[in-house]
C-alpha cells in the first residue's frame, strides 16, 4: 500500500501544480484554485490540503519530487497565501459556508501541525525547508486565540477542535490549550455501545471523529478515547455494500444517500490494526486502501500518516475476511427512549441554532448481507428500506402521507424471526384562543397585534388527530414481501415510492410516466421488472388510488428513477420483491 500511496500522491502533486495561482498581482497568489469554482480557499480541502501533498513529496526519498526546488518554492507561495488569508483572530473562512470558523481552522491546524512536524524532522537532511516550516509554524501559533475561545456547530467539531488543541499544546507547551481540550472532552463521548456516532454519517463524519480522536488520544495521553473508535470501526464492517460502497441511507449529514467508499477510514484502520493487531481492522484497511484515489483532506491524509508512522508499512497481523453473510441489528440494546425523555430537562426547549439536535441518534438499523444482496432497514429517516441486489440498486422505499404532510419517519423498528416490523406515529391538532391574562401588550387597545408576538406555547390543543403507518418486511425463498398498513384516519392520500438508481430499466404494463422527464413513473397495477445489467428485481403490487404525482413536502431525487404507488387510507397492501438467482444465497452467520 505504501508504494501505491506514493504514486497517488505524486500524481496529485502534478495535477495540483497546474492550479496554483502564480500571478503576483492576484489576491489569490500562491493559492491553489478549487477545480469546481476556480477560487483558492484556505480550508482543509483547499490550499492547505495541497500543501500537505507537496510537503509529503518533498521529504520522501521514494517520491519523484524529493527535494525538488521548484516544488519547494510553490510550497512557500502556498504558505504565504495561507497567512494572508488568516484573519487577525487566527481563524480562516471557507467562503462557501462558515466565516471566521473555529472548527474549520481546527481542521487545517490539525493537518498542518503534522506537516510541520515532518518538515522540522527533515531539516537536517535539507535545510532549505526552513522557510516553509517557519511559515507554517507561524500560521499554527496564530491559531491559538481562536482555538482557545472558539466554539463549534456540530458534534464532531468538538473532537476536531480537541485534536487541534492537542497538537498546539505539544507545539507550544501552553497549558491553557490542554485545558480547553479537556473542557471539550468533559462533555463525554456521543457514541452508542454498537459504535454509532451522533451524526450517523458513515460516509464522512464517522471517519472524521475516529481519526481526530486517535490524534487527541496521542497528543493528550488519553488512550481511553480510542474505545469509541474501536466500536465504530467494528460497526462499519456491517455497513458495506458488495461493491464497496458505504451505507449512507440514514445519515444525518450531507452524505445522506450519496455514494461514498471506505477510503476515509484507511488511515485510522491501519493505525488501529497496528496498535491492536486486530484482523478485522486489517481487513477494513485493505478494503479502504482499494478505494483510495487521493491521499485525503486534512487532517486525514494517508500519505502524511505513513510518513509520521513508518511502522505502518509493516503488516503485523493478517486480515480476516470481511463479513458478507450476516444479519445484525445495530443499536438493538441502546435505550434511546431513556435519553429522549430527558429532552425537556435539558433546558433548551428544542431550540438549537446553526445545527440540529440529532434526536435520531441511536435509532435502530437492521443490516443484512447475503453475498451480493445487501439490505438496510432503518428508523427515523425519510426512507425506511434500501436494497442492493447485484447491480440493481433500490436506493430507498419511502412512505409519504397528506397527514403532516410529508414523509413518514418510522419511529420504531423491531426484528422478527424472518424480517422486520416498523411503525411511524404522528399527531396533529388545533389550538384554541389564548387566555386574556397571558396576552401581550400589543394585543390590547385595538392596534396591530403581530401573530409572532403571541405566546403560542400557552394555547390549549383541541381535536388532536393521530396517524399510524406500519410496514412489515419478511423474507421468503425468492426474495421479500413488504406489507404496508394504515387504519385511520380515513380518506387520506398516501404514496409509496420506490427509488432506483438512474441506470435501472423498467418493464411492466402498469407503468405510466408521471412527468415529461420519464424519471418518475406511476406504477398503477400489476408487476414490473427492474433490471440493471444481468440482475433484476421483479415486483408485484402496483396501485393508483389517487392522481397526485407528489404530496406536499416531498420530492424525487435527481438522477434516479422512481416508481410511485398511490394509496388511500385505510389500506393494507402487500408488495412482493422477487430477486434474480444469485449463487451462494441462503445462509446467514
Amino acid at each position: 500500500m505504501y508504494e501505491q500511496l506514493v504514486g497517488i500522491n505524486d500524481r496529485c502533486v502534478e495535477e495540483s501544480l497546474s492550479r496554483q495561482v502564480l500571478d503576483e498581482y492576484s489576491r489569490y497568489h500562491g493559492g491553489v484554485t478549487d477545480p469546481v469554482n476556480g477560487i483558492a480557499w484556505a480550508s482543509h480541502g483547499g490550499t492547505p490540503m495541497v500543501m500537505a501533498l507537496w510537503a509529503a513529496a518533498l521529504i520522501n526519498p521514494d517520491s519523484r519530487y524529493y527535494h525538488n526546488e521548484e516544488l519547494l518554492s510553490r510550497l512557500e507561495y502556498g504558505a504565504e497565501f495561507l497567512l494572508r488569508f488568516q484573519h487577525a483572530d487566527g481563524s480562516i473562512s471557507p467562503g462557501w459556508t462558515n466565516m471566521h470558523s473555529p472548527p474549520d481552522t481546527a481542521f487545517v491546524a490539525g493537518g498542518l501541525a503534522q506537516v510541520h512536524e515532518l518538515l522540522e524532522a527533515h531539516l537536517e537532511d535539507w535545510e532549505q525547508l526552513g522557510k516553509s516550516a517557519g511559515l507554517i509554524r507561524l500560521f499554527l501559533t496564530r491559531t491559538t486565540p481562536v482555538l482557545l475561545t472558539g466554539g463549534c456547530h456540530t458534534p464532531n467539531h468538538r473532537w476536531v477542535l480537541t485534536a487541534a488543541l492537542g497538537f498546539l499544546y505539544r507545539l507550544t507547551g501552553k497549558e491553557e490549550l490542554k485545558d480547553r481540550a479537556e473542557a471539550w472532552l468533559a462533555e463525554g463521548m456521543d457514541c452508542t455501545e454498537d459504535g454509532e456516532w451522533t451524526e450517523r454519517s458513515n460516509g464522512i463524519y464517522n471517519g472524521v471523529s475516529d481519526i481526530v480522536l486517535y490524534y487527541a488520544a496521542e497528543q493528550l495521553n488519553r488512550p481511553e478515547l480510542l474505545e469509541p473508535v474501536r466500536r465504530n470501526l467494528r460497526m462499519m464492517a456491517y455497513l458495506i455494500h458488495p461493491d464497496g460502497e458505504v451505507v449512507t441511507d440514514y445519515s444525518g449529514r450531507q452524505d445522506y444517500g450519496v455514494r461514498h467508499d471506505l477510503s476515509g477510514y484507511f488511515l485510522i484502520s491501519r493505525l488501529m490494526e497496528h496498535m491492536d493487531r486486530d484482523p478485522l481492522f486489517a481487513a477494513l484497511a485493505d478494503a479502504a486502501g482499494q478505494a483510495i484515489v487521493h491521499p485525503g483532506w486534512l487532517p486525514n491524509n494517508a500519505m502524511i500518516g505513513y510518513l509520521r508512522y513508518p511502522q505502518l508499512r509493516e503488516r503485523r497481523v493478517q486480515p480476516s475476511p470481511l463479513p458478507d453473510r450476516y444479519r445484525v441489528m445495530i443499536n438493538r440494546h441502546f435505550n434511546r427512549g431513556q435519553y429522549l425523555r430527558q429532552l425537556d430537562s435539558a433546558g433548551h426547549y428544542g431550540r438549537i441554532y446553526h445545527s440540529r439536535l440529532h434526536t435520531d441518534f441511536g435509532a435502530p438499523v437492521g443490516r443484512q448481507r447475503d453475498g451480493q444482496t445487501s439490505l438496510t432497514v432503518m428508523a427515523e429517516t425519510d426512507s425506511f428500506l434500501s436494497l442492493r441486489h447485484g447491480t440493481v440498486r433500490l436506493l430507498g422505499v419511502r412512505l409519504a402521507s397528506s397527514f403532516e404532510p410529508g414523509y413518514v419517519k418510522m419511529n420504531t423498528l423491531e426484528e422478527l424471526p424472518d424480517g422486520y416490523r416498523l411503525a411511524g406515529d404522528e399527531a396533529k391538532g388545533y389550538y384554541g384562543p389564548l387566555p386574556r391574562t397571558v396576552l401581550p401588550q400589543t394585543a390590547a387597545g385595538g392596534g396591530t397585534s403581530p401573530w409572532y408576538l403571541l405566546p403560542h406555547h400557552l394555547r390549549e390543543m383541541t381535536h388532536e388527530q393521530h396517524h399510524r403507518a406500519e410496514a412489515e418486511l419478511t423474507a421468503d425463498e425468492e426474495g421479500f414481501r413488504l406489507r404496508v398498513q394504515c387504519r385511520e384516519p380515513e380518506g387520506m392520500m398516501t404514496q409509496v415510492s420506490f427509488v432506483f438508481g438512474g441506470e435501472t430499466a423498467f418493464v411492466g404494463e402498469g407503468l405510466f410516466p408521471a412527468d415529461e422527464s420519464g424519471g418518475v413513473l406511476f406504477w398503477k397495477s400489476g408487476g414490473v421488472r427492474c433490471s440493471a445489467g444481468t440482475d433484476w428485481i421483479e415486483m408485484e403490487g402496483g396501485q393508483h388510488g389517487h392522481w397526485a404525482k407528489a404530496l406536499n413536502n416531498t420530492g424525487f431525487p435527481a438522477g434516479c428513477r422512481t416508481l410511485v404507488v398511490n394509496l388511500m387510507t385505510p389500506y393494507d397492501w402487500t408488495f412482493t420483491l422477487r430477486l434474480s438467482p444469485k449463487e451462494g444465497r441462503g445462509n446467514y452467520e
